[in-house]
């Protein structure tokens, strides 16, 4: 058998299958890297999804809007007796002022 004859059909044959197999790298290629960001962006999303979790855990002991405003409430209502007192107290300390004044005056004499 002559391998004159195959020769062109062999080299055809091979440029084919190198043709082929280049285009398939070229359809593949991307999708590998497609794949590798995929998997990155999952790790991300694991990562992401843990921090939330975890802001979540600590918002659960804050207060919450209801119980804030019955904080401020109860602040308000402090500040008002505090004023009142303040206003009770007034007299208090002017008297203890000018009993102060006079015991100065007599240990003076």
């Amino acid at each position: 058998m002559d391998l004159q004859i195959l020769m062109p059909w062999i080299a055809a044959a091979l440029s084919i299958s190198s043709l082929l197999s280049n285009i398939y790298t070229v359809f593949t290629s991307p999708s590998r890297k497609n794949a590798a960001d995929v998997a990155k962006l999952y790790s991300d999303l694991a990562k992401h999804d843990r921090r939330i979790q975890s802001l979540e855990g600590e918002l659960k002991h804050l207060p919450d809007r209801d119980s804030t405003h019955r904080m401020e409430l109860a602040m308000e209502k402090i500040n008002g007796r505090l004023d009142t007192l303040n206003e009770t107290l007034k007299p208090i300390k002017a008297t203890n002022e000018r009993l102060n004044e006079l015991l100065v005056e007599q240990a003076k004499k």
